[in-house]
């Protein structure tokens, strides 16, 4: 049942245009389930949704946290001939753009593509840098797209509906990076509703974190949380074009140790990781440990919050990432809802982690 409820909200929250910055709609959305089931929920300026369940019992203030937004791409300009120009917001890869459906500001539209009976051999062979592409949206002047309400800055997303293969625990589309972890949210607010757990939970729909975390690192600052928990997707390499990196859909969330490179990134904490390592062990959910240092959770922004705070990223993988094919396991979901479930039910029992 969990399987065929997540996978129709998903479809439908994934749907929803919301490149960074550009949000709008999907909190909208969000917002309109979570005030259903929450204590509390408001939107900060940034878009940024906080959603707080009380138990009414002394514990511990643990933040659980999912991004809402999309990759994408940003009108830049628009010609005299009504086509549009972008600019990438987020890991939109140039290959994966032409010839691809799009939504701007709501109306239908393609990145155009020179018809392959006009190209050149070497043309053929060309990946076209998003500078060199075009939107076309059906309009014949600049006027013509203006009165249809478009102008630079509006969000250009794939369109790509999700959808299931013959084995129906197997998903695909866009946007499942991170739609899915904002429908765990509320799916774990719906089975909190009986507040059989400590203290107090506040679920973050965060924005911005495609180009840079910018939302989660205001949410952690507001919220100063004792524990916070991120859930997100994550890449995988189990296809014939993979290599070593040792992680496959339909085998369990993944705990990604370490995370981005450098000064954006995060290690887990050695507690975090033993806590999470010993619930799934308590409920028989498989998990995968990931060390990858080009990806990257908002996380590594909310752990560097005020003083510090633990934290720790249970995440999702898929393949095909950053992509209007992103491909994940319903198993993974119905396995990290439970192992979720598990930690917050018991988190008055989490105690205080000293580092030594």
């Amino acid at each position: 049942m969990f399987k065929e409820t997540f996978y129709s909200s998903l479809k439908e929250l994934a749907a929803i245009s919301g490149g960074p910055g550009r949000e709008h709609q999907v909190v909208k959305h969000i917002v309109e389930q979570l005030k259903e089931i929450a204590d509390n929920v408001e939107v900060d300026h940034m878009g940024n949704v906080y959603a707080v369940l009380e138990s009414g019992k002394p514990g511990p203030t643990v933040m659980v946290s999912a991004h809402s937004d999309e990759i994408g791409c940003m009108v830049s300009a628009i010609d005299d001939k009504g086509f549009l120009r972008m600019e990438r917001t987020g890991g939109m890869m140039d290959s994966l753009l032409v010839g691809r459906k799009v939504e701007v500001n709501g109306h239908f539209g393609v990145i155009g593509v020179k018809a392959g009976h006009l190209q050149t051999a070497s043309e053929k062979s060309k990946v076209l840098p998003v500078e060199e592409l075009y939107v076309d949206i059906g309009a014949d002047s600049k006027q013509e797209v203006l009165e249809m309400g478009v102008n630079i800055g509006d969000a250009v997303t794939y369109i790509s509906d999700l959808d299931r293969f013959t084995n129906p625990d197997l998903i695909c589309g866009k946007a499942i990076d991170n739609r899915s972890c904002c429908v765990l949210i509320v799916e774990l607010f719906k089975k909190l509703q009986d507040k059989n757990f400590s203290g107090t939970l506040v679920g973050a729909i965060t924005v911005q974190e495609e180009i840079g975390l910018r939302g989660a690192q205001i949410a952690g600052y507001k919220i100063d949380p004792d524990f916070a928990i991120v859930i997100d997707t994550i890449a995988c390499a189990d296809t014939p074009d993979g290599n070593y990196y040792p992680i496959k859909i339909g085998k369990g969330p993944v705990l990604p140790l370490l995370s981005g490179g450098g000064a954006r990134g995060n290690i887990m904490s050695v507690q975090m990781k033993d806590l999470v390592i010993s619930y799934a062990d308590k409920v028989n959910v498989p998990y995968q440990l990931s060390v990858m240092s080009k990806g990257t959770t908002d996380l590594s922004a909310i752990h560097l919050v005020k003083e510090g705070i633990l934290g720790a990223a249970i995440t999702f993988p898929r393949r095909y990432s950053h992509s209007p094919v992103e491909m994940a396991n319903l198993q993974d979901f119905e396995d990290g809802f439970v192992l979720l479930e598990a930690m917050l039910r018991d988190s008055g029992n989490w105690g205080s982690m000293e580092f030594v």
